[in-house]
């Protein structure tokens, strides 16, 4: 057995992050525990392989959600990264921060140092942007940022069609204004992903203080009265445990991180005797407060040739290979999509409240290959949804795995939203720029039309955009699971640091958020220490 100063669980955008900044001290001992495998498969680092690792459980989880009323009964995919990297390792490489707005509210709620203007000298310090540092960008961080190699005539009769509906061009959607569309900046650089496993593990992992263990997956928080004194985790088909002299730290995600911490015995005591678990601290918000963003795919054919047509071509296959082999370029950097638009779905919102993800191609999902006709995606989804979800456990079975209710669309502020944003993607799709190569709109159909029928839309044809959040919120009140330094309430020497503190969704895609949230809270962990 041996003893940590402090250990990590989950080697995710937070928790490379934490591991990195831990053991820059060569005094502190840090053991980073990973359930998944070593990120050595070339998809993992090719930008476009999302879809051949999303949902493949090699990489994935592969969580599917219960079936969801307000999605009429269905059951969604909700793919969550088992590798080093985590979900960062195959996102959609998409780097978006949200808006300042939603910070200031966190502090608000009564999160300390939690204000824009505090979590912004965070963001800067992770990145290492192509574009240059200014007031709020950073250079010589570890995280790469960089620009899209891959434009197509289609995405940029898209940002005219925007630009045609009022909606301003905007080249920095992470600078001062969010509002706009323009072009997303991904995680990669020179062609290849830069995940957290690469851009904060990679260059720790031969420090000799730093320990990483991967297919180690942990079961549950080792105590001695209140204080957690270190975890047991099994690898290689045996339980081992590992202790702690300073904190245990969860960074496994918005389902694993309260998961471990129900099967710890903290969390709602109801949820917890019905599984078979006795109680160690009753915290009722434990895998509460579930937030996610839910995006309507809109499918357009189109007269146009879009990237559709290269990937369905064999020798055009071919050439999008040996482009990506020689001059990493072309269709295989892709990120998950191209143009981004941050507006308003209707003229009595105050500041940006849908997001669209717009797509040169078309699919089903990641993995399932491009349909076979020409046409782009226009996706659009809520920024700061009403509705509720949470994540239990059902049984005393440490590793199998939660339910998950997302409880989508359960608020009818949230389906008047979905509905004004399927107005919003159509209104685009009719302007002039757009119009004339638009032949069809295939999903979800030209039938759909009165709001009644667009909410029915929204409800069959909606997926998750892979963004789960809020489990173990940020707060004081009786549904709070940590504070603001992140330390979980009534218990000593265990903290949270992943998507699963923030007490309310940020307005846009959450890795870079979740990075910033791993840096601050290796600061907090370290000054605690002096």
């Amino acid at each position: 057995m041996k003893q940590f100063d402090y250990i990590v669980v989950g080697a995710g955008s937070a928790g490379c992050v934490l591991a990195n900044r831990l053991s820059e001290n060569p005094n502190h001992r840090v053991l980073l525990l990973e359930a998944g495998r070593k990120d050595w498969n070339p998809w993992l680092h090719i930008p476009v392989g999302y879809f051949k690792t999303m949902h493949n459980p090699a990489f994935d989880w592969c969580y599917m959600t219960e079936p969801d009323p307000g999605l009429a009964g269905r059951r969604l995919q909700w793919p969550r990264g088992k590798v080093l990297g985590g979900s960062s390792a195959l996102n959609g490489l998409l780097y978006v921060r949200g808006q300042a707005q939603d910070y200031d509210r966190w502090a608000e709620l009564g999160n300390s140092g939690w204000s824009y203007d505090e979590v912004l000298p965070y963001f800067k310090k992770s990145e290492d942007n192509q574009r240059g540092g200014d007031q709020y960008h950073g250079v010589g961080g570890p995280q790469k940022v960089s620009d899209l190699r891959l434009r197509r005539p289609i995405a940029e009769q898209f940002i005219k069609a925007a630009t045609e509906q009022g909606i301003p061009f905007n080249d920095d959607y992470n600078g001062e204004i969010q509002e706009g569309v323009g072009y997303f900046q991904q995680t990669a650089y020179n062609g290849f992903r830069w995940s957290t496993a690469k851009s904060f593990l990679r260059p720790a992992k031969n420090r000799r203080n730093l320990s990483i263990l991967t297919k180690a997956q942990v079961s549950r928080l080792l105590f001695e009265g209140k204080r957690v004194t270190g975890v047991e985790y099994r690898q290689g088909g045996q339980l081992h445990t590992a202790l702690s002299k300073a904190e245990v730290v969860l960074s496994a995600g918005a389902v694993n991180s309260p998961q471990i911490l129900q099967h710890s015995g903290i969390g709602d005591p109801d949820i917890l005797a019905a599984a078979g678990v006795e109680t160690r601290q009753d915290l009722p918000g434990v895998g509460k407060n579930l937030q996610d963003h839910l995006q309507i795919r809109l499918v357009f054919e189109t007269s146009e040739r879009t990237l559709n047509d290269e990937l369905n071509n064999p020798l055009k296959q071919f050439k999008v290979g040996l482009q990506y082999f020689l001059t990493r370029t072309g269709p295989l950097t892709l990120a998950a999509s191209q143009v981004v638009i941050f507006t308003k779905s209707s003229a009595s919102i105050d500041r940006p409240d849908i997001q669209f993800h717009m797509q040169p191609l078309s699919a089903d999902k990641p993995g399932d290959g491009v349909h076979p006709f020409s046409a782009f995606t226009a996706s659009v989804c809520q920024l700061r949804p009403h509705s509720r979800g949470e994540i239990r456990i059902t049984s005393s079975d440490q590793f199998a795995y939660p339910e998950i209710h997302p409880n989508y669309l359960s608020d009818q502020r949230d389906c008047e939203v979905a509905i004004n944003g399927i107005k919003v993607a159509r209104g685009i799709a009719g302007a002039p720029a757009l119009k004339s190569r638009i032949t069809r709109e295939r999903v979800p159909g030209s039938e759909y039309q009165s709001d009644d029928e667009l909410l029915d839309a929204a409800r069959k044809f909606s997926q998750t955009i892979y963004h789960p959040t809020s489990t173990c919120k940020m707060g004081q009140d009786e549904m709070a699971v940590v504070d603001a330094q992140l330390r979980v309430h009534g218990i000593e020497g265990l903290r949270v640091a992943d998507a699963s503190i923030m007490p309310e969704i940020v307005s846009g895609n959450t890795n870079a958020p979740t990075i910033m949230i791993g840096e601050k809270a290796a600061d907090m962990i370290l000054a605690s220490r002096r």
